[in-house]
């Protein structure tokens, strides 16, 4: 795993906070808090900080601050075919490149996300699915890609979709699915296992959105 600055220390951890939820949309990101919850200094938040207005993940504001940047709904399924194009090609060259070190500390994310699950800890498991995506991405060692991959992230509803009732549950066998396949070295089924997972959520966030919309109609 290559070296990580400070700065994209936090930034990493900024992103999975706000992808899992734990930072909500719309809420204030306070520098000294977050220097003194990573017990590290102000600078490298700030630094961080404006990497991640610079991808999307928050907003600045003269008077509040940094603050986690709203879902835009509209959006969203553009970026979904953004996202199964890029990451199917980042799955395809993980195939390529993993080795069996890479897999273990994979099926040990996996494990990892499950469990959160069983144990009701939904945010914990939240977190762990970015981590098992982020590090997946990684072993294909296509830096520029898994880049354009994280903005696109920063644009894609997650916290939302994970809070669908049993979808934490599904998302975790679509892992298996995905690693049983990168396992084997299939690359077309790594792919299309890949796909299949992008879309799943998708979909059922839309289709609970409409329900809603329905129930309001009525």
């Amino acid at each position: 795993m290559q070296f990580k600055t400070k700065e994209e220390q936090v930034a990493d951890f900024l992103r999975e906070g706000i992808i899992s939820g734990r930072f909500a949309r719309g809420a204030r990101l306070k520098q000294q808090e977050i220097a003194t919850l990573l017990n590290t200094s102000i600078t490298p938040v700030r630094e961080a900080l404006k990497l991640l207005e610079a991808e999307g993940y928050v907003a600045g504001d003269s008077f509040k601050g940094a603050v986690v940047a709203p879902f835009d709904i509209e959006a969203s399924s553009e970026v979904l075919s953004l996202r199964i194009l890029l990451e199917t090609q980042l799955v395809k060259g993980a195939v390529e490149r993993a080795k069996g070190a890479d897999i273990a500390e994979l099926k040990v994310m996996a494990e990892e996300f499950a469990a959160a699950f069983d144990a009701g800890d939904n945010e914990t498991a939240r977190a762990a699915n970015y981590r098992f995506h982020h590090r997946l991405f990684e072993v294909a060692a296509m830096p520029q890609t898994l880049h354009f991959v994280q903005i696109l992230w920063a644009r894609y509803p997650f916290d939302l979709i994970n809070r669908l009732s049993g979808r934490v549950s599904r998302a975790a066998q679509e892992h298996d699915d995905m690693l049983a396949a990168i396992i084997a070295g299939d690359t077309a089924a790594a792919m299309l296992a890949t796909r299949q997972h992008i879309e799943a959520g998708f979909v059922e966030l839309r289709d609970s959105l409409k329900a809603d919309v329905s129930k309001v109609g009525k």
